[in-house]
This record gives structure tokens, sequence and C-alpha cells, in this order.
């Protein structure tokens, strides 16, 4: 958010642009605002509504897992340092969230149960 002409251009070897400027920021304000969230509910009891954080982080993650290889595929992005770390780490991040999700879903499916 506070230097994407550095992102751009250093990490990701792409030329920025007003628009790619606001782009960059806004997915960085998302991303932390997405973590920001993640961090406050992260003690919080099983519940469907912890069940639809961590599903729509999962979802989130998966649809970012591709966003930077296609930038690199489409020429925006140049090197595969520019997409690689990124990809890795999205790809981490759903795999934990799915991981969550399938014990939340367990123990919310073993609480309903007659006892």
């Amino acid at each position: 958010m506070i230097a994407p002409a550095f992102l751009l251009t250093t990490l990701k070897g792409a030329a920025p642009n007003p628009a790619a400027l606001v782009m960059a920021r806004t997915t960085g304000l998302l991303l932390l605002t997405v973590a920001f969230m993640a961090f406050l509910v992260r003690g919080h009891a099983d519940s469907p509504t912890m069940e639809a954080v961590l599903t729509a982080n999962l979802a989130l993650q998966l649809g970012l897992i591709p966003m930077d290889p296609m930038a690199y595929m489409s020429g925006a992005f140049t090197t595969i340092g520019s997409f690689a770390p990124n990809t890795v780490i999205h790809l981490l991040l759903a795999i934990g969230f799915a991981y969550y999700l399938v014990k939340l879903r367990k123990a919310l499916a073993a609480s309903r149960r007659p006892q």
C-alpha cells in the first residue's frame, strides 16, 4: 500500500501506471484487512459464523492462486520470481484454511449428534 511502484517494478517486473498503482494499493488493503479479520477471530469457538469466515478465506485464496501466474503468462510480470512467492503463499494459506474448515465441520457435526 505504501510503495506500490516499488512492488510493481522491483518485485513484479511490471511497468507501473496510475491504474496499476491504485489496484496494487487496493489489493494490499484488502489482503491486510482479511488477515486482520482472521487474526481477530482466531480464538473464537466453532460456529456457523466461523465456518463462513473460513469458507470465504479459502475462496479468496483459491481465487488468488492463478492471478500472478496468469499475469506472468500474459507478459504483465516478467520473471518467475514475480509470481512464484505469492502463488506459494496463497496455496499454503488455502491449504491451511481448508484444513481448519474440515476440522471445524467435523466438530460441528459431532456437536449436533445426539449423545
